[in-house]
């Protein structure tokens, strides 16, 4: 299906060729979880894969997410009713680590599916799934 647009992006295009609007960085990826989830969560992404969670900014603390930090990595989990909430098996974000297996075994040891991916560069590569079936992949360098 295509997409569909008020402002179609050839234009968009056109309109901005001459200007450069660069991307400076990512600030923040966000995976959805089912209500009630929260605790699983909060053992996976801080027991399992090392996040701390932080305080979300006052005006924001009426919102239904859970944030955490990494070093320069900032993990938001949106909160979705049971109905709207859909697991993302394809689109995932991708974490560099430098304990990838003891984070399987961890993985494996709480019943989560792991699967190990085609090497990319000098990146040893595997896929695991969060408690509700969120795709994660997990990177490591192979260069000492």
């Amino acid at each position: 299906m295509a997409a569909t647009s008020a402002f179609p992006l050839g234009q968009a295009a056109g309109q901005f060729r001459n200007h450069t609007m660069p991307i400076l960085s990512l600030d923040h990826v966000q995976i959805a979880i089912p209500a009630g989830g929260e605790d699983s969560a909060r053992s996976f992404y801080v027991g399992i894969l090392g996040f701390t969670e932080h305080q979300k900014p006052a005006a924001l603390a009426g919102r239904n997410s859970i944030w955490f930090i990494a070093g320069p990595v900032n993990l938001h989990l949106g909160i979705e009713a049971d109905s709207d909430f859909h697991a993302a098996r394809r689109a995932h974000p991708a974490f560099t680590v430098d304990n990838l297996d003891e984070i399987i075994a961890a993985c494996q040891l709480a019943g989560l599916p792991t699967r190990t991916d085609t090497p990319i560069g000098n990146f040893r590569r595997t896929h695991v799934f969060d408690p509700f079936g969120n795709r994660i992949e997990l990177m490591e360098s192979t260069t000492p």
